[in-house]
């Protein structure tokens, strides 16, 4: 692991008219690192993941990335095209909703070729081979390369959609509630599947998730979020087993409960 932050977050401010989204967010992330970004609905968690992805522009702050050549560039400053092939390439974006992470209408198979060919894969030999490799890495089986995402099951959508974003072999990735909305033994089996190839791949990940079980699972450490400021940090079995502010102490009291 380097030493220098893959991506690192300073004063991270977003204001939508007069409403605060996020404030004064500062934070490091290492390669291999990953760290669960927790809090209610309305917390801030979701306007943060869409600052470090370059989806929302921040009134304050800035976020620097570490490209793959070693050079800090500050993703402000990064042009369209610049910015469309860091999320090609070096970094992967799970959404809650897969619907919005796939083409729908495209088939598994295309699904994660296109991927590669927007970094230049052309021989449909090889881009088939991989997406075929893929499917398997991610437990579809190999007779469901030709069909759409529309016949697939909410937990075979995440896997594909998983399958696609890793499949360039990014450094980062973000995850906005992965297994919201499914069964408890498909969450199961999608979280299990995500540790490993996190491990295995040692990826950087974001994960923005309202389940403190996933976050244990998943995070090396965790921020909980509360009306748009970072209240507690730490390691996160830390912060899960002895938390310091009454907020997490609440969140942690109603998992228990529940």
């Amino acid at each position: 692991m380097s030493e220098r932050p893959l991506l690192s977050a300073r004063g991270l401010t977003k204001y939508y008219g007069e409403r605060l989204g996020c404030w004064d967010v500062t934070f490091d992330l290492h390669e291999g690192e990953v760290l669960a970004v927790v809090g209610e609905s309305g917390s801030g968690k979701s306007t943060l993941l869409g600052l470090l992805a370059t989806e929302l522009a921040p009134s304050a702050g800035a976020v620097h990335y570490r490209m793959r050549d070693g050079v800090v560039r500050d993703l402000s400053e990064l042009t369209e095209a610049e910015r469309r092939l860091l999320l090609r390439t070096d970094w992967g974006f799970v959404r809650q909703d897969a619907r919005e992470g796939l083409r729908m209408g495209v088939s598994a198979g295309g699904n994660v070729g296109e991927r590669l060919m927007a970094v230049g894969a052309r021989h449909y030999g090889n881009i088939r081979a991989a997406a075929s490799d893929w499917l398997a890495r991610v437990e579809i089986e190999a007779g469901r390369i030709d069909d759409t995402p529309k016949s697939f099951s909410g937990g075979m959508r995440q896997r594909l959609q998983i399958a696609r974003n890793l499949v360039t072999h990014p450094r980062l990735v973000f995850m906005d509630e992965p297994t919201s909305g499914l069964d408890v033994s498909v969450q199961a089996r999608l979280l299990d599947l995500i540790r490993g190839l996190v491990a295995e791949l040692g990826l950087a990940v974001i994960i923005v998730t309202h389940d403190l079980a996933v976050a244990r699972l998943l995070s090396h450490r965790i921020m909980v979020m509360r009306r748009g400021r970072v209240i507690e940090t730490g390691l996160t079995d830390q912060v899960l087993d002895d938390p310091r502010e009454a907020y997490t102490q609440l969140l942690v009291s109603s998992v228990l409960a529940a």
